[in-house]
């Protein structure tokens, strides 16, 4: 028998694997994910404690700046791991959450003016929770319209309302913007719990699981690739890290990954490579927009709410960007109405 027909015969005995379609219960497999995603946090942390061990001198920052970020992931999995033990329900309040953070880390470094009180608490305390209620009730016709149709029109007239004129384009824009990132292409992760894929029944939590770790993991990989082999810089005015080889080299890992991850997924393993590259891609481009707005604002980070890796906003930018392209790539290929 020949190598490659050996392989194959293998794979095809394993459970739950994409050659024959899942066989594991969707507890079983979350189990699974996780058990793999903390064994991959225990190494990095053993290897943190390595490093600090061995190096010193100079790199000794760079090294504290490792294991602060393995710090943050530890309580990021832990978050992400009990809204998933509370269901579809504890997750759209996780997300809704985020997203009210992520905003108000954006609006803080937004110039704005008396004039919008009024519109900036109807953004945190009447647009933001309607959304996430029509998240959380699976109504998907009124959730893609409720912010881009509906918040746009009328919170500029509740500005004008209050007469105040400076900078008004400015100031609207703001708000709109932050409420499309950090709001509407946010919500878009929990959105994909209320598709209807056949043969995917009970799954859809290993759905948000795959384009989380992906777009994450292949972001981290760009800054890597970057630092390691960049030399052609992407966007040199707004970011020195950002090259080329890491968004190639950074993407074509994803790929990897993602291709790995398949059989938590409806996808084929051709299928999962590809919807992982695009979605890697466009947080990556993300990032780099919302880096864009950090330099004119002069700030490195939008916060420090998590230990080792800036303010919310800094950890869900690449997820926003890519959450609504891979949601509608479900959508057209393998949901039903």
């Amino acid at each position: 028998m020949r190598i490659p027909d050996l392989i194959l015969e293998v794979l095809e005995q394993l459970p739950n694997s994409p050659w024959t379609g899942p066989t594991l219960g969707p507890r079983t497999t979350t189990v699974l994910l996780f058990a793999g995603v903390v064994l991959v946090l225990v190494l990095a942390t053993l290897f943190g404690r390595y490093l600090r061990w061995r190096v010193k001198g100079r790199r000794v920052g760079v090294i504290a700046s490792y294991n602060a970020r393995v710090h943050g992931w530890w309580v990021m999995v832990v978050v992400i791991a009990l809204a998933f033990l509370a269901g579809r329900k504890g997750v759209v309040m996780m997300f809704a959450f985020l997203s009210f953070g992520a905003l108000r880390e954006f609006i803080t470094l937004s110039p704005t003016r008396i004039g919008d009180h009024w519109t900036l608490l109807a953004s945190f305390f009447v647009v933001l929770p309607i959304h996430y209620l029509g998240i959380w009730n699976g109504w998907s016709t009124y959730s893609s319209l409720a912010i881009p149709v509906y918040a746009f029109l009328f919170l500029p007239i509740v500005s004008a309302l209050r007469g105040d004129v400076k900078r008004f384009m400015d100031r609207a824009a703001n708000v709109q913007w932050g409420l499309m990132i950090c709001v509407y292409c946010f919500s878009h992760v929990p959105a994909l719990l209320s598709l209807r894929i056949p043969g995917y029944q009970g799954r859809h939590l290993l759905l948000i699981a795959f384009l989380v770790l992906v777009v994450q993991s292949g972001d981290v990989l760009q800054k890597f690739f970057s630092v390691r082999f960049g030399k052609h810089r992407v966007a040199e005015g707004v970011s020195l890290t950002r090259t080329w080889e890491g968004l190639v080299l950074g993407g074509f890992s994803a790929m990897l990954l993602g291709s790995l991850l398949a059989w938590i997924t409806p996808f084929s393993v051709l299928a999962a490579a590809l919807i992982a590259l695009v979605a890697t891609w466009m947080g990556f481009l993300g990032s780099l927009v919302m880096t864009a707005i950090k330099r004119d604002r002069g700030v490195r980070y939008w916060g420090h709410a998590i230990v080792g890796h800036g303010g919310m906003l800094d950890r869900v930018a690449p997820v926003a960007f890519a959450a609504p392209i891979f949601y509608h790539l479900v959508r057209a290929n393998w949901a039903v109405n």
